[in-house]
């Protein structure tokens, strides 16, 4: 028989192992978190700066527009010599831009000058950044074929009284030269040999003379044209419109009336005097029947009186003997 009491413990003791898992332990329960380093980010502002905002340096004053970066306080005829060759004006010692014609002028001046009469008319770094600038721009005068640097080389050696060819072979390399349209063969600067007291020049072709002489039979061509398209057609066309349409024909019929009848075997060529610099013109061709000059010209200069004999092949100017 069961006691009271004992029953009681053991009613006691059941509901606590009910209570009370076998496999878990009697110590507090933890839970394992697997957390993230915290790391610290710092943002860097890359941003661009605000439209109108000005940097200004010990040299320059940079402006900023909203799309790019550029320079304050220079025109477009300002000339930048870190970019591109300067002269400076003697005046006020500040750089001059100079065009790209007014560029090659100088290096074939210089190289003429140089290889012609052995004078140096600028220095090695300002030839190196010259030929440069033009090199960048795409110009073709720094760049020498093989004729061009034997006629160099020709002339060099000739101011040096050492002649590497004879005058024949210079002459016909030189007009090779000349017609294929070299620039290097072109002396403008006068040159005197002292051995004979004959100066030398290159003359050039006077492109804008040698047009005008067409104006006369065209514009005879053109009244033609106008006026018997106005009796064909009645006036019903603008004339502006009927001179476009007929300008082929204007102009081939003036070229052939000019060349064959008015001014044959025309040219006009211009250059300074090879004893006093002054600008000389000269007409080569006949005028309505009226002979002129033909393969040599010969004219006295309007300031000193000199006799110039002009070629028309070479255009190649010289005065007489001395």
């Amino acid at each position: 028989m069961i006691r009271p009491a004992q029953s009681l413990l053991a009613l006691w003791a059941a509901t606590a192992l009910t209570s009370t898992s076998a496999f878990t332990p009697s110590s507090p329960s933890r839970r394992l978190v697997a957390t993230r380093p915290q790391t610290s980010i710092t943002s860097l502002n890359l941003g661009d700066p605000e439209p109108g905002t000005k940097i200004v340096s010990n040299r320059k004053e940079i402006a900023y527009d909203g799309t790019r970066f550029f320079e304050t306080g220079l025109d477009e005829e300002d000339c930048i010599p870190a970019q591109e060759f300067c002269m400076v004006d003697p005046n006020t010692q500040k750089p001059i831009r100079l065009t790209l014609e007014e560029k090659e002028r100088m290096f074939l001046d210089s190289v003429q000058s140089y290889y012609v009469s052995g004078r140096q008319v600028m220095d090695d770094a300002e030839f190196d950044s010259l030929k440069e600038d033009l090199a960048w721009n795409g110009s073709e005068v720094v760049n020498f074929n093989r004729k061009e640097v034997t006629f160099l080389e020709a002339m060099s050696a000739y101011g040096k009284g050492q002649p590497m060819m004879s005058d024949a072979e210079y002459d016909a390399l030189r007009n090779e030269l000349l017609e294929d349209g070299s620039s290097i063969a072109v002396t403008t600067e006068p040159k005197c040999y002292i051995d004979t007291g004959i100066c030398t020049v290159n003359f050039q072709k006077d492109n804008f003379r040698n047009n005008l002489l067409y104006l006369p039979a065209i514009s005879i061509i053109a009244l033609l044209w106008l006026g018997i398209g106005y009796e064909l057609i009645g006036g019903r066309i603008n004339p502006l419109v009927l001179t476009a349409f007929g300008a082929p024909v204007i102009g081939s019929g003036a070229k052939a009336i000019t060349d064959n009848f008015i001014f044959t075997n025309n040219l006009v060529a211009y250059g300074p005097c090879p004893n006093c610099e002054t600008e000389n013109r000269v007409y080569f061709g006949n005028i309505l029947g009226v002979e002129g000059f033909g393969k040599q010209a010969s004219v006295k200069c309007t300031n000193c009186k000199e006799q110039i004999n002009v070629q028309k092949r070479s255009l190649r100017a010289s005065t007489l003997p001395k």
